[in-house]
């Protein structure tokens, strides 16, 4: 058996056909669905990016224990599991945070890695010569003058970080084909901003906009007029098109060698994101909206058989590395919160009722498929709220001294095999508070333009956050921070 995960950065599914855009050029994306089941229902959990992909390894929901971070010593890892148990495994990526310090423990777990340097502001090449032009890209420094100078190096498509990414990918699959027991992770960061790509995708998608270069969208409310909100779209759209097409030699090659017959896919992102939907950019800093909290997900699995079909049960990023394990035949270690989806793959078996999803320190998020209620805390210093850790770093450097002096050691939780963690206070550069709790119906509402006031039905999602902050052992000021019971 042989298992393939695709996985793209930030890629909002409402970008591609599989699931009704109609203007985005991306063929493969739909080959891809005839040939795989399509979930319609798959929501994040953790979030942003190293969030998720702790979720990738654990199986369980992070986000309520702490923020941005490293995978713990007592946390559970999918590859390592199958690296210790027989299953080689190989990362190749270009998403920069896992040489960063807040992402620095994902790759060892893995039984080989290859990295491609360059992507958005990665600290990578040493050029003094490069002048940023003129732009309406604006990120602090050094991250956003080293976007600049990584795209010097990157003048040709082959030279793109994400041409190099899938090129690692396709090597490894042409010289392990005929080889059994295997899992590779072939991780782009793309489409995630800056929408970095090249003429022969601009093309796809004339449009009018006479303004500085801006491929770079704040994380803020819009205040562009409707041209340039266009623009902004097109180039992330043209961004998709190049994922598309290296997508598709995947497609190809699987084809090539025949490895449908005994190899999983699964083509999945750790998050949407927002194009002025909602009247905001990007993701984090507002409601998850399901822009971003509702992700494309396909998944090919030999054992059944199936494709070209579509699958309406909830499913969890927390599910992926359940399914992985089983498919492998490997035991699901106890704390592994996910479940496998065999059956939901092969018959339309649902695996849960409601999933949690949010972000520390947001609001904390539950959708049971139809509705989707965004608790929000009950005061505008979001407090209480604590960051539980045996690693404590941010996403590029080690928690300050400030926060240290903060730090006492916490009784154990079930999860972390009897060790006491570093309790320390948590800020939150969000303000969840300022947009207060939302419920909303998805099927008379799927864009959640209408906020709902149904109180059988908020009684309802309020059981179902509880019951699940409760299975996932979440701390006690984190029911004290939402003013549940």
């Amino acid at each position: 058996m042989k298992a393939i995960m695709v996985m793209f950065d930030s890629l909002n599914r409402r970008m591609l056909p599989p699931y009704g855009c109609n203007w985005v050029h991306a063929p493969n994306f739909a080959r891809l669905a005839s040939k795989s089941v399509t979930f319609d229902s798959s929501f994040v959990g953790s979030m942003p990016c190293m969030p998720a992909r702790r979720e990738l390894h654990t199986g369980r929901c992070n986000l309520l224990h702490r923020s941005w971070g490293p995978i713990e010593p007592f946390d559970d890892s999918m590859p390592e599991i199958l690296k210790n148990n027989g299953v080689y495994t190989h990362l190749v990526t270009d998403h920069y945070h896992y040489w960063e310090d807040g992402g620095l423990t994902y790759h060892q777990r893995f039984s080989s890695c290859e990295f491609v340097r360059g992507q958005e502001g990665d600290l990578w090449k040493g050029d003094l010569t490069v002048k940023c032009p003129q732009s309406r890209n604006s990120r602090p420094m050094p991250w956003g003058r080293h976007d600049w100078v990584n795209r010097k190096y990157m003048a040709n498509e082959e030279d793109h970080c994400q041409a190099r990414t899938f090129a690692k990918g396709l090597e490894f699959m042409r010289t392990n084909g005929n080889c059994d027991n295997w899992f590779l992770q072939i991780e782009t960061f793309d489409p995630h901003e800056p929408y970095f790509s090249y003429k022969k995708y601009h093309d796809l998608y004339p449009h009018s906009y006479n303004g500085p270069h801006w491929d770079w969208p704040d994380y803020r409310r819009v205040i562009e007029k409707p041209e340039e909100v266009e623009h902004l779209r097109c180039m992330n759209a043209a961004l998709v098109s190049m994922c598309d097409n290296y997508l598709g030699k995947v497609i190809d090659l699987m084809d090539e060698l025949d490895l449908w017959r005994d190899t999983m896919l699964i083509v999945n992102t750790d998050h949407g994101f927002l194009l002025g939907e909602h009247d905001w950019w990007a993701k984090c800093v507002q409601p998850f909206y399901n822009e971003v909290a509702n992700t494309p997900l396909f998944i090919w699995d030999p054992r059944s058989g199936r494709r070209n079909e579509r699958c309406g049960c909830l499913v969890q990023t927390i599910d992926l590395p359940a399914t992985l394990l089983e498919y492998f035949g490997r035991p699901l270690p106890p704390a592994m919160q996910g479940v496998p989806l065999r059956e939901t793959i092969a018959a339309g078996k649902p695996v849960r009722q409601a999933g949690l999803f949010g972000m520390h320190g947001a609001h904390v998020n539950v959708t049971d498929g139809r509705y989707v209620y965004m608790r929000a805390p009950v005061n505008p210093a979001n407090e209480p709220l604590f960051n539980y850790t045996l690693m404590p770093t941010h996403m590029r450097g080690a928690f300050s001294l400030a926060e240290l002096q903060t730090a006492e050691l916490a009784q154990p939780f079930p999860f972390t095999k009897g060790l006491r963690t570093l309790k320390v206070k948590s800020g939150s550069w969000i303000k969840p508070h300022e947009f207060g709790t939302l419920l909303f119906d998805l099927q008379n509402d799927p864009d959640q333009q209408r906020p709902l006031n149904d109180p059988a039905a908020e009684k309802m999602m309020i059981e179902h956050l509880v019951r699940l902050m409760k299975e996932n052992d979440a701390p006690p000021e984190q029911f004290q921070r939402l003013e549940l019971t």
